[in-house]
């Protein structure tokens, strides 16, 4: 055979798919910020569908606009050239956990996850940067966004880089903050499951506009509450016009008509209420109103109590039961007349009979949920800090995250939780805890960018290290081995053919080896992951064979060995070890092989190792 049947794949993503449709309801789920009032914004359209031409054409039409909207909304659009690195040895129970910590700027990094989670995300939980005029560390480069990450993180060379600032000063205040969020909600958007949930934290200063861009990117009928959070517990004196005592928190289903809020706990006062005065069989019990001020035309009557005393409704009242009904309750011993038996009568609601939680309101209460000091006792408890300066101010108390949780997900599934504003990790805390309370089995993703602190201290140097400290000294204190795994942003493993015009033979010659100099088999293999769309979490084995190691995926549904170079006499070894862990596991029949394609000598090789496995049914053989 000369020609080798292995087929070569890059680890690039795909274009977007071009989606049409006459079935107008499904492109308004599909691209809701292109519609409006007036109808469909095919502007707005041929953008979301991939035409980036459009960018300069005029001015932007009804709904929320401001400057550089259009080149906010290509952001999204446009694909992540990174990769996302294992860090195992700074990880947290690396083998077992399905948790991910994830340092590295939120925009590309969802752009990364975009393959395998989408429509997996049960619920975003975000406090972002709340635009108070203070500089906020989340630029975007329209051409490069992930190169300006790698030079304020020093993993390019790029003397003085670092990111703009957001001032009033500045006169964009509300524009830079827009260009800023937009596109990473746009993005968390194809992340949600179809009955999930997004909670955003925020503050008067920017409620109004965050509204509009959920608005345009979930749609207006999707909008559910917004929360106010009573973030303090005593007024500011000092404050200039009025003591704010309050912050939101924005809820949007991704499509309401699937989602719906789970109950709460009931709360011991709550249950106080029921008594047992008449030692009811049914246990305890509690007295509801019969009467309303709703006409009901079989509600106007009187009727008379076990003592003979009769009642009425009362004036401008009505009986909400016929007294058919009431009768046939009193028979069955619901109705309270009273300790003597000559009160008005009520209905017996029993406690066994209510519903087993609370809806949820749209008043937090700090005695529920925690005030801002509250939070900040809760991070100083986990992280030793060196510095008081690095103690973050906006911080969000565990229990304000955790009653969001409660609500945005289900008890007894493995819901996914994403905060790509991590912070010092009080969404990881919370989840934790709320699994502690309810034998939940959640998971969680974070994200944080790798933002210095105020000032640098023996072992935490970044946001990013308060959480990771954060949420492993919890763990440690409360005996738990949830773990997380850790990532880093950085640029892909595949070289980038960036030619040399003027010695194109040295240019081909370089290129040979097409990957990365310095990076490990592990870091191939989970950017192989990322762009083939699976879990990050996924189980992972590893077998040695000929010398090389050969990895199980998912428990098959995916094989690979990434090793620099396979020799002729290594092949067929290789090739019979896949086939027999192929069978033993028996997964489907759509199961994939990888290899380096600079790993084989020759061609020969190469395609003995296709033939060996597509014989025995492994047809999907490929090489990167």
């Amino acid at each position: 055979m000369n020609e080798s049947k292995m087929k070569n794949v890059e680890l690039e993503d795909g274009q977007s798919t071009d989606i049409v449709s006459d079935n107008i309801s499904k492109m308004k789920e599909l691209f809701p910020d292109a519609f409006s009032e007036g109808g469909v914004n095919f502007d707005t359209l041929r953008q979301l569908l991939g035409d980036a031409s459009i960018l300069d054409e005029g001015e932007e039409k009804y709904g929320l606009n401001w400057h550089e909207k259009k080149k906010a909304r290509q952001i999204a659009l446009t694909p992540s050239t990174g990769t996302l690195l294992p860090r195992p040895d700074e990880s947290l129970d690396w083998d077992t956990t399905k948790n991910l910590f994830i340092e590295g700027d939120n925009l590309e990094v969802l752009k990364l996850l975009k393959k395998s989670y989408a429509n997996k995300v049960k619920m975003i939980y975000i406090d972002p940067p709340y635009n108070t005029g203070k500089e906020f560390i989340y630029p975007d480069n329209f051409s490069d966004n992930l190169d300006t990450y790698l030079k304020y993180t020093g993993q390019v060379d790029d003397e003085g880089a670092k990111f703009s600032s957001n001032t009033e000063a500045g006169g964009r205040k509300h524009t830079n903050w827009l260009n800023m969020i937009y596109p990473r909600l746009k993005v968390a958007h194809s992340l949600l499951k179809a009955d999930g949930a997004v909670f955003v934290s925020i503050d008067d200063n920017e409620v109004d506009k965050l509204r509009m861009v959920l608005d345009e990117i979930f749609g207006g009928e999707n909008f559910v509450a917004t929360v106010i959070w009573q973030k303090v517990y005593a007024p500011k004196n000092t404050a200039q016009y009025f003591s704010e005592d309050h912050d939101y928190i924005i809820v949007y289903a991704k499509n309401k008509a699937l989602w719906r809020p789970s109950l709460l706990e009931r709360t011991a006062e709550q249950d106080a209420l029921y008594k047992n005065p008449d030692n009811d069989p049914r246990g305890v019990w509690m007295s509801d109103n019969l009467t309303a001020r709703n006409h009901y035309g079989d509600g106007t009557y009187e009727i008379e109590g076990p003592t003979g005393k009769k009642f009425s409704a009362g004036k401008g009242r009505y009986w909400r039961s016929s007294i058919e009904k009431i009768r046939e309750l009193d028979a069955d011993g619901r109705i309270w007349w009273g300790a003597s038996g000559d009160g008005m009568p009520r209905l017996k609601r029993f406690l066994t009979e209510v519903s087993s939680g609370r809806v949820p309101q749209t008043f937090w209460p700090y005695k529920e949920v925690g005030h801002t000091q509250d939070a900040k006792r809760e991070l100083i408890k986990y992280v030793s800090f060196e510095e008081t300066e690095n103690v973050l101010n906006s911080v969000k108390p565990v229990a304000l995250i955790k009653r969001a949780i409660k609500i945005g997900t289900v008890v007894g599934e493995e819901d996914l939780i994403l905060d790509f504003f991590a912070g010092s990790g009080p969404t990881a805390q919370a989840t934790l805890e709320a699994n502690s309370e309810d034998g939940g089995n959640r998971r969680y993703i974070l994200i944080q960018l790798q933002e210095p602190l105020k000032k640098e201290e023996d072992k935490l140097k970044t946001i990013a290290d308060l959480a990771k400290s954060r949420i492993s000294n919890f763990e440690r204190e409360n005996q738990l081995n949830s773990g997380f795994k850790l990532f880093s942003l950085s640029n892909s493993s595949i070289q980038v053919w960036n030619p040399d015009r003027t010695d194109i033979e040295e240019s081909l010659l370089s290129h040979e080896e097409h990957m990365v100099e310095g990076r490990t088999e592990q870091d191939v293999l989970y950017e192989l992951l990322l762009k083939r769309g699976v879990d990050l979490a996924v189980p992972i084995e590893s077998r040695e064979v000929a010398g090389k190691n050969i990895y199980s995926i998912g428990y098959g549904v995916l094989f690979a060995c990434l090793d620099e170079s396979i020799a002729k006499d290594q092949v067929e070894d290789i090739a019979q070890a896949i086939i027999t862990w192929y069978g033993e596991l028996a997964p489907s029949s759509d199961t994939h092989v990888f290899f380096r394609d600079s790993a084989f000598r020759d061609d020969v090789s190469k395609t003995n190792m296709a033939a060996i496995l597509e014989q025995n049914g492994i047809t999907h053989v490929r090489s990167l």
